[in-house]
């Protein structure tokens, strides 16, 4: 589209009387609603009783208004537009509009109508009818192109006249013969007789033609019973192994709902398990939490003690402090003793792996037979304060001494 182009198209509307004014911006873009507004009214202008539909909502009534406007002025007034650009709406759509705008402002020129002064009022009330002329101007065109032909051929014709006058003299002075005209007469009777002959024999073969085709339907219609019949007997008969298949199938059926019942099972087990695993895990953190407590009180315990013994007077004689020193270390062994029986019955219930053989008690043995004098008092308080922390730090090997065995029957 070029600025020429556009500019004479907004002037020809201008001087037809387009009763909107319309700007160089309007087609920079797509505009369907103003193509389609002034593709009506060119149309109305042109043929006002011409019944075009005004609907362009859709694509569909885009497409067929396109089509309507360009197939009316294909045969109104042998313009050829270009569906596909009038459908783009822009620029190139210009060109097309100004091929109907050309020739109508072109017929109105060649009447002298003065345009340019008329106000806007009147150019919107003003009606150019070309309806009532149509008819003539086709029928001019159709005469000029006949004159046209007719005088090509007439003009060839005149060109041969030197050599056909010669041979149309020789014609018309010639007698007629009745011999030869007969003979004439004969051979175009042949003729027609030989066409009429070959029509009646295509009408022979044709209903030749016709019994075969019934013969061929006739056999195609036996052939379709007999694979009915075929089909039927086969549909009826039972296969060999169908009971077979069936009782595999049931036996199929049955070891699903096995499977699927024991994969249940299997999977709540596993969660029993899961959880029987964290509650043995929380009761053995909550078992080593008493077996700390317990250790930090014996501790406490054993030092109470000590600072206790260490007050007292000195003029008491050695074998009273030799006796309290044996009732102080029998009473610190008692409190072990059931401290890790508290703890094997608290264990009762949890699963104990190990074998039926004794633990070693190399360290009880120490802490129970050691008779120390009063000037190592002491050292053996070091010794006693190692050989607790070894014994509670090591609950399994009390767990496998011979005296609570009866009480360690039950994790079995």
């Amino acid at each position: 589209m070029s600025f020429r182009d556009l500019r004479n198209f907004i002037e020809m509307m201008r001087a037809l009387g387009y009763p909107r004014l319309i700007s160089m911006e309007n087609f920079h873009t797509p505009n369907f609603m103003l193509v389609s507004e002034v593709l009506l009214w060119l149309v109305k202008r042109y043929e006002p009783h011409t019944d075009i539909p005004a609907d362009v909502e859709t694509e569909q009534d885009r497409v067929f208004f396109i089509k309507a406007v360009a197939q009316f002025m294909a045969t109104k007034a042998h313009i050829k537009l270009n569906t596909k650009k009038l459908y783009q709406a822009d620029g190139y759509a210009v060109k097309e509009l100004l091929k109907v705008t050309s020739v109508l402002y072109g017929a109105m020129n060649t009447k002298g109508v003065e345009q340019s002064d008329l106000s806007e009022e009147d150019s919107s009330k003003f009606k150019f009818d070309l309806g009532s002329k149509i008819a003539d101007l086709k029928a001019a065109r159709q005469l000029a192109s006949e004159i046209t032909s007719k005088g090509a051929s007439l003009y060839d014709l005149l060109g041969k006249e030197v050599e056909l006058r010669e041979a149309r003299t020789e014609s018309i002075a010639r007698p007629l013969e009745i011999n030869e005209a007969e003979k004439t007469m004969k051979i175009a009777i042949d003729c027609v007789l030989e066409q009429v002959q070959k029509t009646k024999d295509m009408l022979n073969n044709v209903a030749l033609d016709e019994a075969n085709l019934e013969a061929k339907i006739e056999k195609r219609k036996l052939e379709l019973e007999r694979s009915q019949k075929r089909l039927q007997t086969l549909q009826s008969v039972r296969p060999a192994f169908m009971d077979e298949y069936e009782k595999i199938e049931e036996q199929l059926q049955k070891q699903y709902s096995s499977y699927l019942e024991k994969f249940h099972n299997l999977t709540y087990m596993e969660e029993l398990l899961e959880d029987h695993q964290r509650a043995e895990q929380e009761m053995f953190e909550e078992t080593a939490n008493m077996l700390r407590l317990m250790q930090n009180r014996l501790k406490e315990e054993e030092q109470r003690l000590l600072k206790s013994g260490n007050n007292d007077d000195s003029d008491i004689e050695i074998e009273e402090d030799e006796g309290s020193e044996s009732e102080g270390e029998d009473r610190r062994l008692t409190k072990q003793r059931t401290a890790v029986e508290a703890l094997l019955q608290g264990r009762a219930g949890a699963w104990i792996v190990g074998t039926m053989q004794g633990g070693d008690l190399e360290e009880d043995e120490v802490s129970g037979d050691s008779e120390i004098d009063l000037d190592e008092d002491e050292d053996e308080d070091d010794m006693d304060d190692d050989s607790m922390e070894i014994s509670l730090s090591k609950p399994s090997h009390r767990a496998r001494k011979p005296e609570p065995l009866e009480e360690s029957d039950n994790d079995f």
